[in-house]
């Protein structure tokens, strides 16, 4: 009976004073991976989605988030690889469900805890898809098999359309009046996949015999002068996207008088 009641009466606490909020954000993301290694920001796309917190005490937070974003890289601006020339463009479609830990007591509306630095982590699942300019068209990388994925060269087969990432970042709240809260936050994707730009693994033609004109060869090596095995990309790491936003949101209280007072 003890234990059951030490089980209940926390719930019950945070029920009465929970809240949910729900809001848009906007801001840009950008991806770190083959063709830009390691350095932040670089090329960044805009990105936009919305949020629903809903916060179980003072300190704690659950959220589900949308972000719709796109991410890109170019050899010939980073200079990650010389005689590559790669570039892509990928459009993301993300999904998160997260935590958030406050590091001071906070709660929109409030006078006293009207501001707190957090942090947040949690899973995300997108879609994605990585995309490529030839003679002004736009070109799904995916379908081209831009390494031999259509053509099981090695046993290579074709990339999933989707994928997970775990996802972790830190941020800061701040109460702008009774019911609106303002939140700026920079957190990171770290994807199961090495396709978020196309780029994983090895050459696949020789690229003396590839026709410039022909989508599928010059993406696949548009300097036209690898070999079949040469180093395309490194397969041994994953690739990354990170989104930085700013985000409105419009509180709603639960726990009220009236409401169930205690939820299972």
């Amino acid at each position: 009976m003890l234990v059951f009641a030490g089980i209940i009466f926390p719930i019950a606490s945070y029920a009465q004073s929970a809240s949910l909020e729900a809001g848009v954000s906007g801001g840009f993301s950008y991806y770190n991976g083959d063709i830009v290694p390691g350095t932040p920001f670089v090329m960044p796309k805009a990105a936009y989605g919305a949020v629903v917190r809903y916060n179980l005490n003072d300190r704690w937070t659950a959220k589900v988030t949308y972000t719709y974003a796109k991410v890109a890289g170019d050899d010939t601006k980073t200079g990650a690889v010389k005689n590559r020339n790669l570039n892509f463009t990928t459009t993301i479609n993300d999904i998160s469900l997260m935590g958030e830990f406050n590091f001071m007591k906070y709660s929109t509306g409030s006078e006293r805890h009207k501001f707190t630095p957090y942090i947040t982590a949690g899973a995300g699942f997108f879609l994605y898809k990585p995309t490529a300019k030839f003679n002004g068209q736009v070109e799904d990388l995916r379908s081209l098999g831009t390494e031999g994925q259509n053509v099981g060269y090695d046993g290579r087969k074709p990339y999933k359309k989707y994928n997970f990432a775990a996802v972790f970042g830190l941020g800061f709240k701040f109460s702008l009046n009774k019911r609106f809260g303002l939140s700026a936050e920079w957190n990171m994707h770290r994807t199961f996949t090495d396709y978020l730009d196309d780029v994983s693994t090895t050459y696949y033609q020789d690229g003396a015999t590839l026709n410039p004109a022909d989508a599928k060869d010059f993406l696949s090596d548009p300097t036209l002068s690898h070999k079949p095995g040469e180093q395309r990309g490194n397969s041994g790491t994953k690739d990354w996207f990170g989104v930085a936003n700013i985000s409105v949101t419009y509180k709603i209280e639960l726990g009220k008088s009236g409401a169930c007072k205690y939820q299972f």
